[in-house]
Parts: structure tokens; C-alpha cells; sequence
């Protein structure tokens, strides 16, 4: 099948259910369930923050205990997840069109319109629901990686890739190491700072006060910290998705075990380790100056550059079970596995339900319950969403039909004859 578009002829449509791997979707439904929970910080509006102005600092030993877990496990985590699997899947559209006979240009043009409505997206879902819109800040790094990257070679993509982790080293880890051999943690950082959660607006009693807040914050992360990150090494993550899905690793993750086996335990070691330091200074087990815990503290900065080791490791072991699992002869949990991953074929419809729910349900403007919940609540409030979320995904793959979000998102970048592509 032909597709006539703006940008040239279309060999073929979208993907195809049976050309779909378990692992890609699996770790996009599993990165969903990451991104909820680690999001829920900014919904208790009400609570007493610390010196980071991010997690709550008050409450009972159970939710200390879960703001220690989401600050070591999950805080600046999710996301290098989500821009390698981002990454990942613009890479897999692009090969696939080519692989049928799609020149180049088209390929590369369909991704382009694809990048310019995420960012559409994103833009509405921050402004009408949640300032913390990560689909359009990757639109924008989609954009312009696409157009430099998608055709080069792989020498260029190397050397780029080993640039991208020297400007993370020069301009982040530098400053903190410095410090620490220094003496001086809390030469970063300004802990009088707005706290970060106040960027979201969940405090206002006025949706739309709340949304002229959300709107300026999602204009920052789109316009400003987006194209900042292109310029500070933030991109690495996104190339690395690149390389892999040239290498087909996660459609075929039999034929680098090893490489996944050290990915997984080296990228989580260090993930995890580097967040330790905030995670124990949070819960006062680690006496360091209030300014060192802030947002642009020593400790944020140290956590938020293992966040990307932290984040391919997850990638590496969701990639390690489905080849596991995939060779199993009995699969009890078949049901759950099919769901999970019938969310990552919906990861944007998923991604955006969660906003549905929780805004006018938590916030000022709404119902208010977020003034109520404590960290563990509130973490199961993500779970329950999350949960809602994989029903609706899996009832929607067994009636055969794609995510809402998708099916316009594909309409917009393939036209009305885009065809029965799953």
C-alpha cells in the first residue's frame, strides 16, 4: 500500500501488530507505571517541603519510608527511560518505512510532522492539566535530533553519543565532585528558592489561575529547558535509543545477554547509588547544608546524572525478562504480562489518562484530595490510576482497537488512508 502525504509517497502505514516486539512495549507500559508514581509529589500541595522543594518531608514512618524509595528509585529515573524508549521507537518508524521502500527524506519528514504534534500535545496537556508535560519537551529534542541524526552514519553517532556523556561529566558531575573534595556542598544550590511543585499550579483554587501557571511551565520545559538540554549533553539518552534500534537489541535481546546483563546491573548500581545521598539526607540519616539538598544542589545534581545510568539499566532488565519470559514454556501471568504491555501500545493515551484523572481530582481547583494524602496514599492513588489505565489498554487490545491519542496522532501523520496499520 501507497500513502500519498505532504512529504512524498508512504511505501506503507503504521506499525503492524505482528510486527511488534514484547520488551519495547512491556518497558513502555512498566516506564508508565514509574512516571505516575513519580509524579506524585507535586499532587500534595498541602504538604510541608524541605530544602529540595520536591518530596514532602512530613508525615508518618511508611511515607518517609516511600519518599526514600521514590528519591533513590524513581525521581529523575523514569524520564531517561522514557527519552531511550522515545528514542528507541523513532528509530524503529523510520527503518521499517525505509526497510519498504520509503525514501529517506519521506521517512524522515513523517517523523518530522509526528515531532510537531507532540509538541502541540504537550502544550495542551500542560496548560489544560499538568504542567509537568514531558511530550512536548520531547517533541522539540524529537525535532531536531531526528533532522540531524536519523540519517548519519554510525561513526557520527558514536562520536556525538561520547560528547553528549562529556558535557553530563563537564557540567554536572565536575561541579559536584569539586565540592565534595572541597568541602564545600553547599557552594550549590539555593535552598530559599520557590519550591519546584509550585511550577504545577495544583495549589490554585482557580483552574484558571492554575492554568496560567501550567502554561508558563510548559513553556519553559518545551521552549527553554528542552533546547537546553541539546546543549548540555541532555540528548545522549535519546542517541543511545538510536543505536540500540539500529541494533534491533530489544526486538532480539537473545543476541546480547551480556551486554544487558552488565547494562542492568551497572546502570541500576549507579542509579541507585548516586541517588542515595539525597534519599538519606531527605529522611535526616545524612547531615549536609539545606542548600546542597536543594532543586540546584550538589546532591540534585549528582542524582539527576545517574538518573540516565539508572534509566538504561531499567531498559536492559525489562528486555533481560521478556526474552525470559518469551522463552518459557508455561506462562502463568500470561493475562497481566499482555496487559502491561497492551499499555505501551497505548503509552500516550495511557500517559495522558493519568493527567483525566488525577487533576481534578487532587488539585485545588478541583476536589482537593491532594491537601489530605500523605507520600504512601498518595502512591497508591498512582497505582489505582496506573491499574485503571492497564484495564482500559487491555480491553481496547482485545476488541482490536488502538488508543485514542494514537489513532489521532497517526491519523495526523499518515492521513485518512492510513490504512488498518495496528
Amino acid at each position: 500500500m501507497t500513502i500519498q502525504t505532504k512529504e512524498g509517497p508512504l511505501r506503507r502505514g503504521a506499525v503492524r501488530s505482528g510486527e511488534r516486539a514484547l520488551a519495547p512495549d512491556l518497558a513502555r507500559g512498566i516506564m508508565l507505571l514509574l512516571i505516575v508514581l513519580s509524579n506524585t509529589a507535586f499532587h500534595l500541595w498541602a504538604a510541608r517541603r524541605g530544602p529540595s522543594g520536591w518530596q514532602p518531608v512530613d508525615g508518618s514512618w511508611i511515607d518517609h519510608a516511600v519518599q526514600f524509595t521514590m528519591i533513590t528509585v524513581l525521581d529523575l529515573r523514569a524520564y531517561p527511560l522514557f527519552a531511550f524508549l522515545f528514542g528507541y521507537g523513532m528509530t524503529q518508524l523510520y527503518l521499517r518505512q525505509t526497510a519498504a521502500g520509503t525514501s529517506e527524506r519521506d521517512a524522515a519528514g513523517i517523523l518530522r510532522r509526528r515531532s510537531l504534534w507532540l509538541i502541540v500535545i504537550g502544550l495542551a496537556h500542560s496548560t489544560l492539566l499538568m504542567a509537568g508535560d514531558i511530550v512536548g519537551y520531547y517533541g522539540v529534542l524529537s525535532l531536531v535530533l531526528g533532522l540531524v541524526f536519523l540519517r548519519r552514519g554510525e561513526r557520527a553517532l558514536k562520536w556525538w553519543i561520547w560528547i553528549g556523556v562529556a558535557l553530563l561529566v563537564l557540567l554536572a558531575a565536575e561541579p559536584v565532585v569539586t565540592a565534595l573534595l572541597r568541602g564545600e556542598l553547599g557552594a550549590l544550590g539555593d535552598a530559599g528558592a520557590e519550591p519546584g511543585f509550585k511550577a504545577y499550579g495544583a495549589d490554585e483554587e482557580s483552574w484558571f489561575a492554575a492554568a496560567g501557571v501550567r502554561m508558563e511551565s510548559g513553556l519553559y520545559i518545551t521552549f527553554v529547558a528542552a533546547p537546553l538540554s541539546l546543549i548540555s549533553g541532555g540528548y545522549v539518552i535519546f542517541l543511545l535509543g538510536f543505536w540500540a534500534a539500529r541494533r534491533r537489541i530489544l526486538e532480539d535481546p537473545g543476541r546480547r545477554l551480556t551486554l544487558l546483563r552488565r547494562t542492568a546491573v551497572i546502570g541500576i548500581a549507579v542509579g541507585w547509588l548516586g541517588a542515595l545521598p539525597a534519599a538519606l539526607a531527605h529522611v535526616g540519616a545524612l547531615d549536609v547544608p539545606d542548600d546542597a539538598q536543594s532543586e540546584t544542589g550538589a546532591l540534585t545534581l549528582l542524582r539527576d546524572v545517574t538518573g540516565n545510568a539508572a534509566g538504561i539499566g531499567y531498559v536492559a532488565a525489562v528486555a533481560l525478562f521478556a526474552h525470559w519470559w518469551t522463552g518459557r514454556p508455561a506462562r502463568r501471568g500470561a493475562t497481566a504480562v499482555a496487559a502491561v504491555s497492551a499499555v505501551g501500545k497505548r503509552s500516550l493515551s495511557c500517559y495522558l489518562a493519568h493527567s483525566l484523572i488525577f487533576a481534578p481530582l487532587l488539585a485545588a481547583w478541583g476536589l482537593g484530595l491532594g491537601e489530605h494524602l500523605g507520600s504512601a496514599t498518595m502512591a497508591l492513588v498512582a497505582v489505582g490510576v496506573w491499574l485503571v489505565t492497564v484495564a482500559g489498554a487491555h480491553a481496547l487490545e482485545r476488541a482490536g482497537r488502538r488508543g485514542p491519542a494514537e489513532a489521532v496522532l497517526r491519523r495526523l501523520m499518515y492521513g485518512a488512508r492510513s490504512g488498518s496499520g495496528g
